[in-house]
């Protein structure tokens, strides 16, 4: 064998060995960093807010449907101490939360929340007729900001500075987490409800277009799990919560699910920090905020 071909053959024996490395960068190991119990109530959702590098974590603090005025937004570091319990308090159940501009969006049973973020103030309620059980917040590329209410089948949006029912469908099978990609929603769904929050059949994660709001299933369309909170992972895939069964999955592009870790029930709505490789995630029924290192080593 000359040179040349030896060269050639170690060259894409380093390539091969490298695209194998690349795959295994979606699963990673997970040690704990830190958990903070003091102040949370039924923690629901938390979001990062990058300008002034804090966490928002909303508090339900009784029934998730019951309009009490009991709900409240903390304000946690990075680092898992309280630094503010109720930086805005008086809402009902406020869950699923998004970011556009110095505003941060929240759901809270029957209305989209508006909270100027330089105030700590409502500032806005955008009031949803017939809404049952609105759950997750997303803001596209554009601002548009799209709120799932799981009982109902349907994805409200304010888009362009006008609040409508974007899109009603039984196939979207009790809607619950949502993530915002450049042309469509990744839908994360509960599955068919019995009554309640127990199902017939558990969810998966499906995408829904912006375009032509087409529905679409990703993966096979297997029943997974009763699922909640829908996160990227930075590399084309999802961090996934079942909050019923209290696990942690990971679906690739293609809609593949593999489970990650076992939590507790009440696993919530998370977020994850790609550029810090901190996952955190509300555990609702533990009253605790988890932060999770990745390692992709």
């Amino acid at each position: 064998m000359n040179i040349r071909l030896i060269a050639t053959f170690i060259f894409l024996i380093v390539v091969n060995s490298g695209c194998v490395d690349e795959s295994k960068k979606s699963i990673p190991t997970f040690s704990l960093a830190w958990t903070l119990s003091n102040g949370l109530a039924q923690p629901e959702s938390v979001v990062y807010d990058a300008k002034h590098s804090r966490l928002y974590v909303s508090n339900v603090q009784d029934h998730p449907t019951k309009k009490d005025g009991k709900g409240y937004i903390s304000i946690v570091s990075l680092e898992g101490k309280l630094l503010e319990k109720e930086w805005v308090n008086g809402l009902n159940a406020p869950k699923g939360m998004a970011i556009v501009g110095d505003t941060l969006y929240v759901s809270d049973i029957d209305a989209l929340v508006a909270i100027d973020i330089s105030k700590g103030e409502v500032v806005e309620r955008y009031e949803v007729a017939d809404a049952k059980f609105l759950n997750d917040v997303t803001a596209d590329k554009d601002g548009n900001v799209y709120i799932s209410d799981m009982f109902t089948n349907t994805i409200h949006c304010l888009c362009n500075g006008k609040f409508e029912t974007w899109l009603h469908d039984v196939e979207l099978m009790s809607p619950n987490g949502l993530f915002a990609e450049e042309d469509h929603l990744v839908v994360g769904s509960w599955g068919f409800p019995t009554g309640g929050f127990a199902t017939t059949t558990a969810g998966h994660l499906k995408a829904v277009t912006y375009a032509d709001k087409k529905i679409t299933s990703l993966g096979e369309d297997i029943p997974v799990g009763n699922l909640d909170g829908v996160e990227s992972d930075g590399a084309g895939g999802y961090y996934v919560t079942d909050w019923m069964a209290g696990k942690l999955f990971y679906f690739d592009a293609d809609g593949n699910a593999q489970e990650l870790m076992q939590l507790n029930q009440g696993a919530a709505d998370h977020t994850y920090l790609a550029n810090r490789n901190l996952l955190l995630i509300p555990m609702m029924k533990d009253n605790q905020l988890k932060a999770l290192n990745t390692d992709f080593h």
